[in-house]
């Protein structure tokens, strides 16, 4: 017959606060101040007394939010607590990240030196007062004890083994096994037989955890069952077998699983499989958790040699005016010709194409300049009913600043954006690639993965680069349950953010040549301007250009952006580089002159301009296109055309490329149209006219090409990575309110008159901290029950577990384990020894 055991007793506890809210108790303002700061969700809403504030200290969320802000020592000492017993001392956990001193190692695990076993030591209480500091660890030195959601986070079971590779202990995994069943067991492993399952396992524990007699057991096995366990030892402790739950003696094994399934050294978790007991794995192990323990921060050792700082802050600066450049360049050409937006979100592919040919550049690179310009606030949709990406009304604001305080805007807020550009033309989770400007490219891992890489390459000296694969190893200890999804090839999120961090510091100018630059660690450590530092580093921007004979003007330099902007309206950007060439055209002169200019603006606009005479080439281009524009004059019918000479008039009457126009002759000065003003100016532009629009009283319209904006639109918002860390006012309020309520649930009242033969009533918060106090302690208590009929009943029951809004717990009346609904739990009180 199959019996539950209840749960073992653990003893007397050491001397100190008995439950996590006893040992809040104890601590001053200011330990309060630096736990709430590091876990700043315990503040939503701020608990009303310590009591509350320890039952959410224990609550699973909050409690995986802080392992995941630790670095990779704390967390193996963390891990080592939980593989522990509960309430080990100091000793025990040194012993099981170093193992004892004078038993050999494991072949698989890294030997330690003597130097490594005092770095340990020296580590140790450093991650001790890190956890905590953290309230993941209460308790003195001489009994240790993890929050309940963390030792059930990082205990190793037979189905999450966790990092250390470890399985459940050999009492966890007997649990439900017969009577009879562990007295065979304890036959065939040599041990005597014993009264009652709670003392053979106990017998059985003591076995394991015995070095000499476990080594003598396992010198007896064959080697079959040796080379077995070996597969097992470093974890994942599980294995398959058929039928894994027959009761096999050691007269009866015939293979090496059967051998060490009768002597209890494989232990079945289901009808088809086994796991390792955590105490035979410590003893393979050496006693260690771990195969490499890591004290200290692994330091990046970049390969290439240092570069010349000033030759990495010029490179750095060059870079970062022509980023601004190029974002300058991207929202003049959408504000003139916005794309539209997806009605899913985002940029369409094409538009993205067409965006990056102009900018002569990869559509990738496109995507990080366009969310670069998104996450500034330079860039926005325009919410109308044909919706289009266009400039903000801050993008004109942003032009009149100089480029060095353009470009500390672009920087920090790269800096702090959630946005992963990257991710552009990636599927999403139904295979669908993901539009530039969606609305699934924020990360929230991406701000604090750039602002730790560019950390690392700040700690360097300065011009010292380094790559990805350099930083990464670094990276991984100080957050290793920071590393995000896996994104294929054994690699997590964090692994390409890093490189495409270290690709996209490189493009905005914030590391030059691989180094970083003066002014990103000034934006780093914010001791200075990021502009001050950036604008002795820039070039001067000019105030001239050269004119040549072959229509072409030659920019030595950057330009004042009054100037480019200028010239771009008459000249149309040939090539770029260190020198920009801008060719005139009869097109972009006649762009010019639709904006309002005339030929002799034009002029003297060059020759103010130049450091050479306006060429004899040039001047004509511009004379003559100035006389042929307007002769033509465009209104709306559907539209005219209106020409004070009659022969002209017939020649484009005339002109088989007009059919489609529909001209028809109206009096000998004007054809009517029926086409638009718009399609009909188009149309005569390419039969190489030059029209001029005009209005309804038969004045020329200037057709400036002013830019479209948005409504004011602010920034994008970066999703939050958890509550913002609170400051000093909100942290000194709370404390405050946290201590008088707890004040006022811990006062002394009148109690009242006592009936033995009920259960006293408890708040949520207590019931919910009694149970969690009784399972840490192995302690009885009494329960007030109400079942799903209404009935209510009381209950004696020793607690398991707590977890999910449910009790675990062995129900002595039913004398079985039995879970009950924390909310039908109407009260709670502890028993009398």
């Amino acid at each position: 017959m199959t019996t539950q055991q209840g749960p073992q007793r653990t003893g007397k506890a050491p001397a100190g606060p008995r439950t996590l809210a006893e040992e809040l108790r104890t601590r001053p303002d200011d330990a309060l101040a630096t736990l709430l700061r590091s876990r700043p969700d315990l503040l939503n809403p701020v608990p009303g007394d310590l009591t509350q504030l320890a039952a959410r200290l224990s609550s699973r969320a909050s409690a995986l939010r802080a392992l995941e802000r630790l670095d990779r020592f704390t967390l193996q000492v963390a891990e080592a607590l939980a593989a522990a017993p509960d309430g080990a001392p100091l000793a025990t956990v040194r012993t099981l990240l170093t193992g004892p001193a004078k038993v050999k190692p494991h072949p698989g695990a890294t030997p330690l030196t003597a130097a490594d076993r005092a770095a340990v030591a020296a580590a140790l209480p450093r991650a001790l007062t890190t956890l905590r500091d953290r309230a993941l660890l209460w308790g003195p030195d001489n009994g240790l004890r993890l929050v309940i959601a963390v030792r059930e986070a990082l205990a190793p079971t037979a189905a999450n083994p966790g990092r250390t590779g470890l399985g459940p202990t050999l009492s966890e995994a007997t649990v439900g096994m017969s009577p009879a069943r562990l007295q065979q067991l304890l036959t065939s492993a040599g041990l005597p037989a014993t009264a009652d399952p709670v003392t053979a396992v106990t017998a059985l524990t003591g076995l394991l955890t015995d070095r000499a007699r476990c080594d003598a057991l396992l010198a007896t096995a064959p080697e079959p069952a040796l080379r077995l366990l070996e597969r097992l030892v470093w974890g994942p402790p599980t294995g398959t077998v058929p039928d894994a739950t027959r009761p096999v003696t050691a007269e009866d094994a015939q293979s090496p699983v059967e051998w060490l399934l009768a002597r209890g050294l494989l232990l079945p978790t289901s009808p088809g499989s086994v796991v390792l007991p955590r105490e035979l794995a410590l003893h393979l192990r050496g006693g260690r958790t771990h195969r490499l323990v890591e004290p200290a921060q692994p330091e990046p050792a970049p390969a290439a040699a240092p570069r010349d700082p000033q030759a990495v802050d010029s490179a750095a600066a060059g870079q970062a005016h022509t980023a601004v450049r190029i974002i300058e360049e991207l929202l003049d050409l959408w504000g003139l010709n916005p794309p539209a937006t997806l009605r899913a979100g985002g940029l369409g592919v094409r538009d993205l194409k067409r965006t990056a040919q102009t900018l002569e550049s990869t559509e990738q690179q496109t995507a990080f300049w366009l969310e670069l310009a998104y996450a500034s606030g330079l860039l926005a949709a325009d919410g109308e009913a044909d919706e289009r990406w266009a400039p903000t009304p801050a993008y004109d604001t942003w032009l009149q600043q100089d480029t060095a305080e353009r470009w500390a805007r672009l920087a920090s807020c790269w800096l702090t954006a959630t946005r992963v550009a990257p991710l552009t033309g990636s599927p999403d989770g139904k295979g669908r690639p993901r539009a530039a400007l969606g609305p699934e490219l924020d990360r929230t891992l991406a701000p604090s993965v750039r602002r730790a890489t560019l950390a690392l390459l700040a700690e360097l000296p300065p011009g010292t680069p380094a790559t990805a694969d350099e930083l990464l190893p670094t990276l991984r200890w100080q957050r290793p349950l920071r590393g995000g999804p896996a994104t294929g090839e054994a690699r997590e999120l964090r692994d390409d953010l890093t490189a495409w961090t270290l690709a996209e510091a490189e493009l905005i100018g914030v590391t030059g040549r691989g180094a970083l630059a003066a002014p990103a660690r000034a934006l780093l450590t914010r001791e200075a301007d990021p502009a001050e530092v950036l604008a002795p580093l820039l070039p001067q921007p000019l105030d001239h250009v050269i004119l040549q004979p072959d229509l072409t003007a030659i920019a030595p330099g950057p330009l004042l952006t009054p100037l480019a902007q200028a010239l771009a309206l008459c000249a149309d950007i040939e090539s770029k580089g260190g020198a920009t060439v801008y060719r005139f055209t009869p097109t972009s002169v006649r762009r010019a002159l639709d904006a309002g200019r005339s030929a002799a603006d034009l002029q003297g606009f060059l020759e103010q301009h130049s450091r050479t005479p306006v060429p004899q080439p040039l001047s004509y281009l511009i004379d003559d296109v100035a006389r042929r524009h307007g002769i033509l004059r465009v209104g709306a019918a559907s539209s005219y055309l209106r020409c004070d000479d009659p022969a002209l008039l017939a020649e484009v009457l005339a002109d088989r490329r007009s059919v489609d126009l529909r001209l028809r002759l109206l009096a000998p000065t004007v054809l009517a149209a029926q086409a638009a003003p718009d399609i009909l100016l188009a149309t005569l532009r390419t039969m190489g006219y030059a029209p001029a629009a005009e209005s309804a009283e038969g004045d020329v319209l200037i057709t400036r090409p002013d830019s479209h904006r948005t409504p004011p639109r602010s920034a994008p918002t970066p999703v939050p990575d958890g509550p913002p860390t609170p400051d000093d006012t909100l942290l000194g309020a709370a404390i405050k309110a946290i201590r008088a309520g707890d004040r006022a649930a811990t006062a002394v009242r009148r109690p009242p008159t006592p009936d033995s033969r009920q259960v006293p009533r408890t708040a949520a918060a207590e019931t919910l901290a009694t149970l969690q106090t009784a399972v840490l302690l192995g302690e009885r208590v009494w329960i007030g029950y109400l079942n799903a009929e209404g009935l209510a009943s009381q209950r004696i029951i020793d607690p398991v577990k707590v977890e999910g809004g449910f009790v675990t717990a062995f129900d002595h009346h039913a004398d079985e384990i039995r879970t009950f609904a924390l909310h039908r739990i109407t009260g709670v009180a502890e028993l009398e020894e």
